[in-house]
């Protein structure tokens, strides 16, 4: 065995805190150590998975009672738990939306003194966690990983965590504007590990391709917990019993120094990771005897020629639906179950890609790299469109360290194609509010240090209403690209034609007005890749089929829309809107199409219907017609 890959196997079988140092426990009893759902991450963690004691706090009164000590009673749930999961549309989804406070609290028996940290994937939206009644951390914002850092003596101590997601409006104005329902509580997995003199965090992988060979270049940040001393990171790729050492130079750090190295390996006869063909490495990178962190990695090359997007050195065109996390009686909070559900809806569309507004669950992630499946992922804040909420220095700041903190959690994941920065910028964005300074600082800090991928933006381009004059029909697009776009390879194009604009048009109008549309998008856009990420209709048993709101309508539209598209081969792509019906604000009933219709269209509050599938998963009449639509599209694009 090669020096290099036995001194990162000694790594792992020596770690402090490896194979049960930590229990958890609530009022029911022991529990036996749990793997987290989520493969990547530090060696040795363990799920603290429950049970956890919950308690509803809609008077915020907790704190006053002396809460934090963790002598609440309440009922006995399992992380991740959403309180307000259940109640969603109707006058209960009025109150439920508009937010409360809630407690969890659960007991962690470690076996030995030392340094631990309890990581949070996720909570909506101030929490706050206590151990043994001291407080140890405080965070703001969903679908963003924090950790609680602590000292403890071997035997049971006390975890509390305070959960606060009131007032939604609030959220919005100081930056953190929803665009989905406002789930609360802790909505993905908690972890905790003993932490040891050193720790290995935030690896990045980049692959280019060569004459056959995959040079693959390896970093992470190294965290000296001790004295000053020299460190020397250990790695190795494993796959099919093949193991690939990774060296890295040694390197002196002072105490409590970090700091980021690098190596690169080169593969010959990689095994490539591809939709059709996932083929992943399992990677661990170690401070022997101390740390290690581990993942699965997929060697591919990502690259921008023209306006197409290249895998590998093929062009590859995005087609599929975007996803929200958000599944019945779990809101946010998805299970394993209840993500192999999502990916599974995806293959049973055909679909080669996805996209989603929000960072999504490494958990998830992890199944669409195995799957095969593209993803276009939001980072940093979203807002409604048009609209820059991030206005202040402060705000500012936080929407960076949004975007810092998705990219060292996610970089690894061989399925993110794209970064996006904005959800539906309007013409060439805001300089006043600081939305285009965020955009080129943002995409030029992504290109320099994750040059394996693409950048985005999503662009308000939704038309209000065609004239032969005017074929972008009053859309937010700018007349010319302005200095917001400099770093930005890739345009996300939003048109609702047939929905929020010439709703119930003849499908020939459609698609006419869409051709005249994406001549002159293509002209504003010169040299950018031109994804159509979102686009479709409502549809529910409720309205005539053949008409907006009906069954039929929705499939006709979209199957209009995707072969309109995709009848031009400057364009990379289209992703629908949505895969599933998810949760919204409750005073959300459809937009504009209400007032077109003057009541005569029949919609759910508070639910989005635009999905393919129902909220609880069943397929709508659109699947099939949409599913032959991507395939036409698929074998368009393969070569002649």
């Amino acid at each position: 065995m090669p020096l290099v890959v036995a001194a990162v196997v000694a790594a792992i079988l020596l770690l402090p805190g490896g194979a049960g140092p930590v229990r958890a426990k609530a009022a029911g009893g022991d529990a036996e150590p749990t793997k987290p759902i989520t493969i990547s991450g530090p060696f040795g963690r363990i799920a603290v998975a429950g049970p956890w004691t919950y308690a509803s706090d809609p008077r915020d009164q907790g704190l006053g009672k002396g809460w934090s000590k963790g002598t609440f009673p309440g009922k006995d749930v399992t992380i991740p738990y959403v309180p307000n999961a259940a109640r969603i549309t109707g006058a209960a989804g009025v109150v439920s939306h508009r937010g409360s406070v809630g407690w969890y609290r659960t007991t962690i028996n470690v076996d030995a003194d030392g340094q631990y940290a309890v990581a949070f994937g996720s909570v909506n939206h101030h929490a706050t966690v206590w151990i043994d009644g001291r407080q140890v951390a405080k965070h703001t914002g969903e679908f963003l990983p924090f950790e609680a850092r602590t000292s403890l003596k071997a035997g049971a101590h006390s975890l509390v965590v305070r959960a606060d997601w009131r007032d939604p409006e609030k959220m919005k104005a100081q930056g953190w504007h929803r665009l989905w329902f406002n789930f609360g509580g802790i909505n993905r997995e908690v972890t905790i590990r003993r932490l040891g003199n050193s720790e290995v965090q935030a690896p990045y992988v980049t692959t280019t391709l060569q004459n056959g060979s995959a040079n693959v270049r390896i970093s992470a940040k190294v965290v000296n917990r001790a004295g000053a001393r020299d460190i020397q990171l250990a790695g190795v790729l494993r796959r099919d019993g093949q193991d690939i050492p990774v060296q890295f130079p040694s390197v002196r750090l002072n105490a409590r120094e970090t700091r980021r190295v690098e190596a690169n390996v080169k593969i010959d006869q990689p095994a490539l990771w591809a939709p059709g063909s996932p083929n992943l490495y399992d990677l661990t990178l170690a401070v022997p005897n101390e740390s290690a962190y581990q993942t699965r990695i997929g060697l591919r090359q990502i690259q921008k020629q023209g306006r197409n997007i290249l895998l590998n050195g093929k062009r590859v065109t995005l087609r599929g639906a975007s996803i929200h996390e958000d599944a019945p009686g779990a809101g946010t909070g998805l299970n394993a179950e209840q993500m192999d559900a999502l990916v599974g809806d995806l293959k049973e569309l055909g679909a080669n890609a996805t996209r989603a507004q929000h960072p999504l669950s490494p958990a998830l992630l992890e199944r669409l790299d195995a799957a095969g499946i593209l993803v276009w992922q939001g980072v940093g804040p979203t807002d409604s469109p048009g609209s820059w909420q991030s206005d202040t220095p402060a705000k500012a700041k936080v929407a960076r360290e949004r975007v810092q903190t998705t990219l060292d959690e996610q970089q690894t994941h061989p399925s993110i194609v794209v970064w996006n920065l904005v959800n539906e910028i309007a013409r060439n964005g805001g300089t006043d509010n600081g939305q285009v300074p965020y955009i080129r600082e943002e995409s030029k800090m992504l290109k320099t240090v994750d040059p394996g991928r693409l950048t985005a933006l999503d662009v308000w381009a939704t038309p209000v209403k065609y004239t032969n004059a005017d074929p972008v029909g009053g859309a937010r697009i700018p007349e010319k690209m302005g200095s917001v776009y400099q770093y930005i390879d890739a345009i996300g194009i939003t048109s609702y034609q047939g929905w929020y604009s010439d709703p119930g048009k003849s499908m020939d109008f459609l698609k006419q007005s869409i051709q005249r549309f994406t001549g002159a998008v293509k002209k504003i856009y010169a040299g950018k890749v031109i994804v159509l990420t979102e686009f479709g209709a409502e549809a529910n048993g409720e309205n005539p089929t053949s008409r907006p709101g009906g069954y039929g309508y929705q499939a006709n539209l979209l199957k209009t829309t995707i072969d309109a598209y995709a009848s031009d081969p400057e364009i990379s792509g289209e992703i629908v809107w949505n895969l599933r019906d998810f949760g919204v604000a409750p005073t959300f009933i459809g937009g504009s199409i209400r007032r077109t219709y003057k009541g005569t269209i029949r919609l759910v509050r508070g639910l989005n219907q635009k999905g393919l599938f129902t909220y609880n998963g069943r397929p709508k009449p659109s699947v099939a017609p949409v599913k032959a639509a991507l395939a036409r599209a698929a074998v368009a694009d393969e070569p002649k």
